[in-house]
């Protein structure tokens, strides 16, 4: 039985793949989302539009009119001072701001789905901009190079850490799981320590530790993650973490003494040793896997 530190040193050559080059790591797989929202571009819709608004939020209210309970979470900002504030007081918190359009239609067809998120993600806070309101928020929008809608950016601790244009509910949700992600039941590791010290907490329980290794900005890694979490609250004898490797130098010379070169990759820990791993982003498959190694025939 190999140690802790022998396994992260010199994985079992029998269960990895071996190519020397971490510069060629990439994503698994496609992912098409579910929803399919043409973004349409911004510059071209700051104009104020005369017709009927099909973008409705709480900010167009008649003056006395009490806030409805589906958006309160939902904070409008309408200047690049209450924006940057709004991110102050996030501090480490995860900030998901949608930039939209009255007129968009797709903008107006995200809008609620954002707002169901937020009544159920409490440790996230979300904004919205509406870029056509004013000049001050074409301003914001300038500055954070916002050219079509809807859009999205991820902040955290003032800084954007991911964006995108045109997604749907699916992917959305996609995003804000695998970017806020903090009270589920997966260990989040952010070092070759925290592994070690994970490996070493279970060796005496000899339960199966499902490893989720990705990057940030992986479009497969945030499809499958759900599904990482769902099985997280489901088996109780597995135990389930994640690493980005591109979160820092430790995390990225992990990728690269343990053979990653796909994203995502799910390696099977038990006993401090690798028994296996499964490349991609197939729920199917990874549960199949998972059932493998918990000896569980699967036919």
């Amino acid at each position: 039985m190999a140690t802790t530190t022998s396994f992260l040193t010199k994985p079992p050559s029998s269960d990895l793949y071996f190519i020397p080059k971490i510069s060629s790591l990439c994503s698994h797989g496609s992912f098409l989302p579910s929803f399919a929202a043409r973004p349409i571009p911004f510059s071209a819709k700051l104009e104020t539009s005369s017709k009927t608004l099909r973008f409705i939020t709480k900010a167009t209210a008649a003056p006395g009119t009490k806030k409805a309970p589906s958006d309160e979470r939902v904070h409008q900002v309408h200047s690049i001072d209450e924006f940057d504030e709004a991110l102050r007081m996030a501090k480490n918190k995860l900030v998901v701001v949608e930039y939209a359009a009255s007129h968009s239609y797709h903008s107006s067809k995200i809008y609620p789905f954002m707002v169901d998120l937020s009544r159920t993600c409490n440790d996230v806070e979300f904004i919205l901009v509406m870029g056509d309101e004013s000049e001050k928020t074409r301003e914001l929008c300038k500055r954070e190079k916002i050219e079509k809608v809807p859009h999205f950016s991820f902040y955290k601790s003032m800084e954007k850490i991911h964006e995108e244009e045109g997604i749907g509910p699916d992917q959305l949700m996609g995003d804000v799981l695998y970017y806020g992600d903090s009270h589920s039941g997966v260990v989040q590791l952010h070092c070759r320590e925290d592994v070690e010290k994970l490996i070493e907490d279970h060796k005496l329980d000899h339960k199966l530790i499902v490893l989720d290794v990705g990057l940030k900005h992986c479009g497969p890694c945030v499809k499958v993650y759900p599904t990482v979490i769902k099985l997280s609250k489901q088996m109780d004898s597995v135990v389930f973490a994640r690493m980005n490797g591109d979160e820092n130098d430790s995390c990225m010379q992990f990728l690269k003494d343990m053979d990653v070169i796909e994203v995502p990759t799910f390696l099977f820990i038990r006993d401090g040793e690798i028994c296996g791993r499964y490349v991609g982003s197939g729920k199917g498959e990874l549960i199949g896997e998972i059932l493998r190694y918990l000896g569980v025939r699967v036919t």
